[in-house]
This record gives C-alpha cells, structure tokens and sequence, in this order.
C-alpha cells in the first residue's frame, strides 16, 4: 500500500466536528474491553477529547488519507518529563494497512524523549500493535509493566509500555 496521500498534522478547532466523530467511534470500539454503555444521549465519556484540544501540554493530531480522515492521536505530558499517547485511533478500513504504525512513528518523531502507551490485555489486536510499535521504535529497550486503573478498583489492569525516542 503507498502512503503517497496520507498526512498526520496537528488538529484545529475547525477539524474538532470530525475528531468528535472519530472519538465515538473510538470509544465504541473500546466499549467491548472497557465496558460501558454510552449515556443515555448516545455519547460517550469525552474527557480526554475535551483535554486535546483545550488543555496546556496536550496536543491532537488528525490522521487522513486524501481528504478523507483516517483516526486520532491525543498527546499529554508535553510539558512534562514524560510523553503519553493517551488515546489513539485508527477507522476498521485503514487496520493493518501500515497506517497505524507509520502514524505512531510520525507523532512521537514530534515529540522526541520518554514515551508511555496504555492497552489494555483482553484487546489482542492492541497488544500485537503496541509491543510491535515498541520494539519498531526502541528495540529491545523499552519496558512493560501491568498498572491499576485509577479509581477503577474493578477494572483489570491496563499494560503499560513505556520507551524512549530521539
């Protein structure tokens, strides 16, 4: 597959209608490991969205192949020591196509330093991306470790992979 008419750039406010969009699908699709209904207005929980697009240290990426968007990338930590890709998407037609990956690379080649990304074990189409991601980007230096989910006490664990990237 090329990549000739595929871009990742920053989000702006008027891109915002489209990645609310790609959030529910997002959180639709997280519905089945995470549990939880959407409210009772069809949405879902959207602090994160909200964070991407308002908050200091966070930035939201918009992921597209021709004019058409693709997924979602939302950063924290930038004004800290430490990166998190705290949600990332990408739309069931552009899996396994290269993508996902070429997409990881491009934001955290943005943001070089001490990276963090969270999946969870029961979703095992992530765990392959993610470890995949981890040793594309670090080798064999990165880590793994499982972490409660904050005020979550019945929440299994989330996996945790944390390296690197000049």
């Amino acid at each position: 597959m090329t990549f000739d008419d595929f871009a990742v750039r920053p989000a702006t406010a008027a891109d915002r209608p489209v990645v609310e969009r790609l959030w529910l699908m997002f959180r639709h699709d997280m519905s089945e490991f995470q549990g939880g209904l959407p409210r009772p207005d069809a949405t879902f929980r959207s602090d994160r969205l909200e964070s991407a697009f308002a908050d200091p240290g966070w930035t939201a990426y918009l992921l597209s192949r021709g004019d058409r968007p693709a997924g979602f990338a939302f950063v924290r930590g930038l004004d800290g020591p430490v990166r998190v890709l705290n949600s990332f998407f990408v739309v069931r037609a552009a899996r396994r196509s290269g993508l996902g990956l070429r997409a990881v690379k491009e934001v955290v080649a943005r943001h070089p330093g001490r990276w963090e990304i969270a999946f969870q074990d029961a979703n095992a189409g992530a765990v392959a991306f993610w470890r995949r991601v981890a040793a594309d980007l670090a080798g064999d230096a990165w880590t793994e470790e499982r972490r409660p989910v904050p005020g979550r006490p019945e929440a299994p664990p989330d996996t945790w992979i944390a390296f690197t990237a000049a």
